[in-house]
Order: C-alpha cells, then sequence, then structure tokens
C-alpha cells in the first residue's frame, strides 16, 4: 500500500473509531463509491443505503440573464438603450471564455477535475478528517458539486412566493451533512450525462461574482470592461478570486479598499501558484501577473430605463416597452409572469424608436419648453408615428425619467405620451384637435368641404342632434367661438379657422355615435379607459387622450385613412437568437381614401393660413394639420403631420387652472407658443431624413359645391318652412316679419327666392308674413269716368293718389279710365301705398 493510500486509511479508521457509523462517515464512504458509481453504475450496499435513496440527477434551468432593449441608429444599428435583469448575466460559449479563466477555476478550486467522478475521493477525505478534528479545513465540493449548489439555488429563484423560495434558498445552502450528500450523489449524475467541459462552462456561467454580477463574461464587462475572452492573466485571476467569496472579495467598492487588497491577495497567494503548480502559466507568466496590481475598470451596466435617458431622453419610451411587454398576452398569462420573464430571459428587444429622431426631439423639447416652472406645473409631451406602419420613431417630454421616490420637480415617472395603463397619466382634453372626427365623417356621408354651415355662435336645441348609440338629450348648448369668422362659411374656411360653432352645426346634420365611432376607427380612446364621452361638446375635444394616440391618428389621417396602431417594437429575441412572436401590428382602412385626401385639403390651409401658422417649416414638404386649445386654456396642442411622420406635441399644465395661454416665463416666452419652436425645430431635422411627398388628390366628389334649388315655402307654417329648408340640405335663418300678402304669421318667403339654384348648406332666410299687402281692386270696370274709378278706390279702402295719363292714338276717351298703378291685381300696402288712376289722353 502506497504513502497515499496509508495516509488516507488511518484518517478513516480514526474518524470511524471517533463516530462509529455516523453521518460524518457516511459522507466519506459516499465519497470513496463515488467514482465507482460515477463509472460502473454498480448498486451500493446497505452500508450506503441512505445515499442511494438520494435524487440522482438534476438539469440545470435555463439561466436567468438580463435582457436588452435597444434603439436604430443612422444607420439602422441597434444601439443599447437599457438593460432590466434581476441577475446581470450574459452566456457565453465555450470559445468566448479565456483559457486563463478555465485553468484558474480548475488549479486553485478543483485540481482533479478532469480524472474524478464528480466528487474527489482525496480532498472529501481531507475535509472530513479536518472537521473532525474541529477544524474548518479546505471544502471538498468540487466544481461539479459547486455546480449543483448553484443550479438548486438558481432553481430557488423561480418559486414566486416569498417563504417557499426562502426556505428552498435555505435547503441549497445550509452546511449540512445531508445537503452535502445530496450535492455529491446529483454530481455524480450530473457527470453521467454531460461532459467535463460543459460542466465547467455552465460553472462560469451560472457563479456570483458579486452583487447582481452573474457568470463570467457580466463579470469581465463590468469590473475590467472587456470580454471574457480578453481578460488578462492577472485579471482573470482576480475574477476567480472572487468566486470564493463574491461579496467579500469584489472589487467595485473604492470605500472598502481592504476588499481589492483581499482580493489580490487571494489571487497572489492561491489562484497563481496553484496555476504554476499545476503547469498551466510559466513562471514569467506568474512574475508578471503577480507584479500587476488589481486595477479595476468598472463599467456600469446599462440598468433599467433610468440609463436610457442619457442624451436622447429615451427613458419613457423604454418604459413604454417594459409596460408593451407587462401588458400584453402574446408574452404570458399575467402581467407578473411576462414581467419575470422579461427580467431573466435573456431577450433582446429591438424597438422602433429612431435615434436621430429622438435626439433632435428632445434638444428641441429641453430648448423650447422648461422642465419646471414656477407660474404653473407645467408639462409637455411629443411624439411622432411613421404613417401607414405604426411605428413610434421618438418620444420625448420636458421632464427627466426617474421612478425613484423623491424625484426633483424636474423629473416624473409618469409618461405624458401613453395611456394609464402603460405608465401614463390618465390623459389631457384633446380641444379642436378632435374636429378631424366631426371632419372625417362630414365628408363619409357624402358632404362636401365647401358646403356652408353657420358658424355664428348660437343656441343649439339638443333635442335636434342624432345618437344611435345613447339617444338625442334634452335642453340647449352654447359654445363660444375662439376668434376667426363667423355667420355663412364653408366647412373648409370653418376647419383653417377652428370655428367651433361650424362645427357643431356640422354634428347636427350627422349622427354623434357615428362621430365617435369614426373616431375610434383611427385609434382615439381615452387615456383612463372609460369609454369615449358622446355629448355634443365632445365635439371639441372635451375626451381625455394620450398624445401617441393623437399621433397615431393623424398619421392615418396622412396615409390616406389607413390607421395603423402605434407599435414600438420591430423584433425580439430569446437568448438563442431565436426570434420571439410579438405584438402584431394592426392597420386598417378608417376612411376611404378619397375622404382622407378631402380632409388634407382644408387640414393643409390650417398650417398655411389658418390656426397653426406657427408650425410653418418654410422646408416645401406638405404639413396637415389641427391645433387644440382646451376650456380654460390649460392645454395646447398641435397635431401636424407629413405623409411621411405624424408628429404631436402637447403643452399643459398638468396640474391646476392657470392658463398656458396668458403665462409667460422668462426665458421663454409664453407657454402657449412653446409648441410651435419646438415643433417645428424637430421636424425641420426630421424631413430631412424622412421628406414627406404631396398627399394624394381628391376626386373632387367631396370638395365641389352641390347646387340645390331653393323650395318654395309661401303660405307654409314657419316651421313647415324651416322643415322644408333644411330638408333641401340649407341653414334655416329666420328673417324676421315683413310686408306679405300671405296670410299673417306664415311664410312670405325666402331670400334667396324660390327656384333659384344655391350651395347646400348655404344659409336660406326665411321671412314671416305680416298679412299686410292686399291686391290692388279692379276698380276700371265699369267705371265710365277717372272720378267713378277713383271713388270705388277710395271705397275699397286704398288712398287715390292722382291720376296719370298716357298718350295713346284715335279711341281713346280721355274720361274714361284705362288702369292703375300699381296694376289691378298686384300687391301692395294699402296703409302706405297710394294708388294711381291712369287715363288716356290723344296725340
Amino acid at each position: 500500500m502506497s504513502a497515499q493510500k496509508s495516509k488516507v486509511s488511518g484518517v478513516i479508521g480514526a474518524i470511524l473509531g471517533l463516530a462509529g457509523m455516523s453521518a460524518i462517515a457516511g459522507v466519506l464512504v459516499t465519497a470513496m463509491v463515488a467514482p465507482a458509481l460515477a463509472v460502473t453504475g454498480i448498486a451500493t450496499n446497505n452500508s450506503i443505503g441512505m445515499f442511494e435513496n438520494l435524487p440522482s440527477n438534476i438539469r440545470p434551468d435555463v439561466l436567468s440573464q438580463k435582457s436588452e432593449i435597444y434603439a436604430k441608429d443612422g444607420a439602422g444599428n441597434p444601439v443599447l438603450l437599457a438593460a432590466v435583469y434581476d441577475q446581470n448575466r450574459e452566456e457565453v460559449g465555450w470559445d468566448q471564455i479565456s483559457p486563463f479563466v478555465k485553468d484558474a477555476v480548475v488549479s486553485v478550486e478543483d485540481p482533479r477535475f478532469y480524472t474524478h467522478g464528480g466528487v474527489d475521493i482525496v480532498s472529501a477525505a481531507r475535509a472530513a478528517a479536518q472537521s473532525a478534528a474541529g477544524g474548518d479545513g479546505p471544502g471538498a465540493s468540487t466544481i461539479s458539486m459547486q455546480y449543483v449548489r448553484n443550479i438548486l439555488i438558481q432553481k430557488t429563484e423561480e418559486i414566486q412566493d416569498k417563504a417557499e423560495r426562502d426556505k428552498a434558498f435555505e435547503d441549497a445552502t445550509k452546511t449540512t451533512v445531508d445537503r452535502k450528500l445530496k450535492e455529491m450523489k446529483l454530481a455524480i449524475g450530473l457527470e453521467k450525462e454531460f461532459t467535463k467541459d460543459q460542466i465547467l462552462l455552465g460553472y462560469l456561467n451560472i457563479s456570483n461574482f458579486g452583487g447582481t454580477v452573474y457568470g463570467i463574461e457580466a463579470a469581465a464587462q463590468y469590473y475590467y470592461g472587456v470580454s471574457a475572452k480578453d481578460v488578462t492573466l492577472a485579471q482573470a485571476t482576480s475574477l476567480v478570486a472572487m468566486v470564493n467569496e463574491p461579496n467579500g472579495l469584489r472589487i467595485d467598492q473604492p470605500d472598502q479598499p481592504q476588499k481589492i487588497a483581499d482580493n489580490q491577495a487571494r489571487r497572489d497567494v492561491n489562484i497563481l501558484p496553484a496555476m504554476l503548480k499545476e503547469h498551466k502559466i510559466t513562471q514569467a507568466q506568474f512574475d508578471e501577473a503577480k507584479a500587476t496590481p488589481v486595477t479595476p475598470n468598472i463599467v456600469e451596466p446599462s440598468t433599467g430605463c433610468t440609463t436610457a435617458n442619457a442624451n436622447i431622453g429615451a427613458g419613457f419610451f423604454c418604459d413604454y416597452v417594459s409596460y408593451i411587454v407587462k401588458n400584453d398576452p402574446v408574452f404570458g398569462a399575467d402581467a407578473d409572469t411576462r414581467w419575470q420573464k422579461f427580467r431573466t430571459g435573456g431577450f433582446k428587444i429591438f424597438t422602433t424608436l429612431d435615434i436621430d429622431l429622438q435626439t433632435a426631439a428632445i434638444n428641441s423639447m429641453f430648448e423650447n419648453v422648461p422642465k419646471t416652472a414656477a407660474e404653473l406645473d407645467l408639462g409637455s409631451s411629443m411624439v411622432t408615428v411613421q404613417p401607414g406602419t405604426g411605428r413610434v420613431l421618438a418620444m420625448v417630454q420636458n421632464k427627466v425619467f426617474n421612478p425613484a421616490e423623491g424625484a426633483s420637480p424636474e423629473e416624473t415617472s409618469i409618461n405624458f405620451s401613453t395611456d394609464y395603463d402603460y405608465g401614463g397619466s390618465t390623459g389631457f382634453p384633446s380641444g379642436s384637435t378632435y374636429k378631424a372626427f366631426t371632419l372625417a365623417q362630414w365628408l363619409k356621408t357624402g358632404h362636401s368641404i365647401n358646403e356652408r354651415v353657420n358658424g355664428s355662435v348660437q343656441t343649439f336645441n339638443l333635442a335636434t342632434f342624432k345618437n344611435h348609440c345613447e339617444g338625442s338629450g334634452g335642453g340647449t348648448y352654447k359654445s363660444a367661438n375662439d376668434g376667426g369668422p363667423t355667420g355663412s362659411m364653408t366647412v373648409a374656411t370653418a376647419t383653417a379657422n377652428s370655428v367651433n360653432n361650424a362645427f357643431i352645426a356640422m354634428a347636427q346634420k350627422l349622427d354623434m355615435c357615428d362621430i365617435t365611432q369614426t373616431a375610434m376607427d383611427f385609434g382615439m380612446h381615452r387615456a383612463d379607459g372609460a369609454p369615449l364621452k358622446q355629448v355634443v361638446s365632445s365635439v371639441l375635444g372635451i375626451n381625455e387622450v394620450a398624445p401617441l394616440t393623437v399621433a397615431a391618428a393623424y398619421a392615418g389621417i396622412a396615409a390616406g385613412g389607413n390607421y395603423c396602431k402605434p407599435i414600438a417594437i420591430d423584433q425580439i429575441v430569446d437568448s438563442a437568437g431565436a426570434d420571439v412572436p410579438i405584438p402584431p401590428g394592426e392597420c386598417k382602412q378608417a376612411v376611404d381614401p378619397n375622404v382622407a385626401a378631402t380632409m388634407a385639403i382644408p387640414m393643409q390651409q390650417v398650417v398655411a393660413n389658418g390656426t397653426a401658422t406657427g408650425a410653418q417649416i418654410g422646408d416645401g414638404i406638405p404639413v396637415l394639420g389641427k391645433t387644440g386649445t382646451t376650456d380654460g386654456e390649460n392645454h395646447v396642442w398641435f397635431a401636424g403631420a407629413t405623409t411621411a411622420l405624424a408628429t404631436v406635441i402637447w403643452v399643459g399644465n398638468v396640474q391646476g387652472t392657470t392658463s398656458v395661454r396668458y403665462t409667460s416665463i422668462p426665458g421663454y416666452g409664453n407657454v402657449g407658443d412653446m409648441r410651435w419652436p419646438t415643433w417645428t425645430q424637430y421636424m425641420r431635422q426630421a424631413n430631412q431624413k424622412f421628406p414627406g411627398v404631396a398627399f394624394p388628390k381628391a376626386d373632387g366628389s367631396l370638395t365641389q359645391a352641390p347646387q340645390v334649388a331653393v323650395p318654395a315655402v309661401q303660405g307654409k307654417t314657419i316651421a313647415e318652412a324651416q322643415s322644408l329648408v333644411e330638408a333641401a340640405g340649407f341653414t334655416f335663418q329666420d328673417g324676421g316679419a315683413t310686408d306679405n300678402e300671405a296670410p299673417a304669421g306664415t311664410a312670405a318667403g325666402t331670400d334667396p327666392a324660390a327656384g333659384t339654384n344655391a350651395t347646400k348648406g348655404a344659409t336660406v332666410t326665411v321671412y314671416t308674413s305680416n298679412g299686410a299687402l292686399k291686391s290692388i281692386p279692379d276698380v276700371i270696370s265699369g267705371s265710365n269716368t277717372l272720378g267713378d274709378a277713383a271713388n270705388k278706390l277710395g271705397q275699397a279702402g286704398w288712398k287715390f293718389a292722382g291720376t296719370k295719363y298716357q298718350v295713346t292714338g284715335d279711341g281713346c276717351n280721355e274720361q274714361k279710365p284705362i288702369g292703375t298703378e300699381p296694376a289691378v291685381g298686384s300687391f301692395a300696402n294699402p296703409a302706405s301705398q297710394g294708388v294711381y288712376i291712369i287715363g288716356c289722353k290723344k296725340k
């Protein structure tokens, strides 16, 4: 028997003498039979029955890895925005790890790793002897056993219940013989199924390197700023030193320099000598590495959406993407499952965000809108959606994203651009940007943009508004106009000048439920998730919506009526590089292309000479749009679009009632005007990358002003006359009383006159007869003299005004009347009109 074998046998005998058939003896017996079991599978005898009954196999689960969110730069290359993780890990392959790392781990942790069957008998015996003697001594855990322990710990992370998770973690880490036996048995089973290299690779990928840093790749990048395949010998051994005591030997805490010193000591005293002893490095390499001080180069990982703020202010967009993951069933059954899967799955999410546009947008926002203001709780959002795809290309606001408690007034976690369920607010009243959907419904029903409506301030009878969903209401409604023309005007003029009463008059000719449905077809919905309100005032934009919703709707208008639901994710790949299903894009034709093309005509006039002249860019690219101002002027909007980009900006008072229109901030000017330089500065740059073209031409069917004959209403009741006028497509206007032959109180006539053609929608004035006009009586027949005619005129109640003569030829009886002026049978007012008797004179 060799000296080595004698020594081990002596130790065994001493232990058995001290402890009999104690659990420690069981551990040692287990260690001795481990290689035979691993190689031959021969059944054990009753002396190790306890070991035989333990589970024998374990498979490593998919490791928890960080998930990353990317945008795209000008060349279409991915740019990391943020990473989200429970464990900062990036799993790598065998060839992606430096041989220095592999050799260092084996040399110091398990030098007989490639020769034992999962349990090292020599180390187990030594550990058992030292433990029996009351010492701590080196552990007997092989790399395979340590890998098993890490797998068991990793599995505890999947347990949702905290109490169960804590109990499982304790069972996997507590220092007991039972745990050691279990690790041994599982390590033996592991080595039956996996090669040594596979086990070592798994161990290096799963191990903790301090804090939330897991796996050799993340450790190399975090502590030294290089990949695991590129670490030097000095760096590799410093990293491997942490495996023994991850948090005690980490080197990222400059306020605890002792940890760096302890890390270097373990590197120099334990790891480098072990590698030299195992002939993994030369003496020269040993000397050079030992002479190199441990000098970390900490590279903070891009952790969470706050890191996406840097330079491009993409924290809010990043947060929006995270809510998509949490909310969409494509990622899992419930929000917790989806988010846990995302944090641990090692996904790469490639988003729609365009770095160039995002950079231009955040620069414009911060230059033109302050983050805070003493005068009001100022908020602003600007978001761009691509027509025809719904891809969200930019999303910024005047705050910095920060979800932490105690954030400064310049920071917030609320995304002003999105719905409440996606990290946003409960929305802001959309103001007159909502008028676009009344315009759309107007055209859908065959009306023309050149029909005329009454834009004057008026009191509307709510019972005259149709709503086939909710029914008509009662009472009256009156709204002011915010400037602009009044009276009769074309719908095009009403749109360009955003005339409130004109749009209410348009809605009166439509159906409120249909207007709402058209808005919904363009994706409009309340940010708080409640149904859209359908009251008459909703035409003017009382529903609280998110800017992203408005941007997507206007992108639909610019895309020929093709609305696409906003999408923020282009592609997701898992840790193996395979594509993962993503929320599908959803596009639909909200209105006929000709309706959209016709909408674009007056909506371009909004910018050219209407309420949005401040949005003129001057680069020749056509822009359609609509302004919006809410009651109390707490919020202002501009929704604008080219054929390539739809960009909406909102500026408002997040809380409070201070008017933004009449509030000025030193250095920035009027709050209500901040939207113009912000939008134009950004779009001027955005148009260079995504230049729009001319909007499609309308076919003319909805631009022509149809001519309609004015109906005859004389003698009708005023109510009947109004019905006839409105049924013909005109706007009724009461002209008041006038002299007329019709019975008093009935319709006297119209202006324009009955039978003439007028533009559909034009105002037709109906006058009420006072019954004062009477027919001139026939005082000529039967009268032999002029005097007889005059007497009959007086007897009939008419005033005799005198006699007039006409020169005639032969046959004239100068005493006999030949007519009257006004003529017999014509109508005049006896109270004010005198009648002449006409006689003749011979030549």
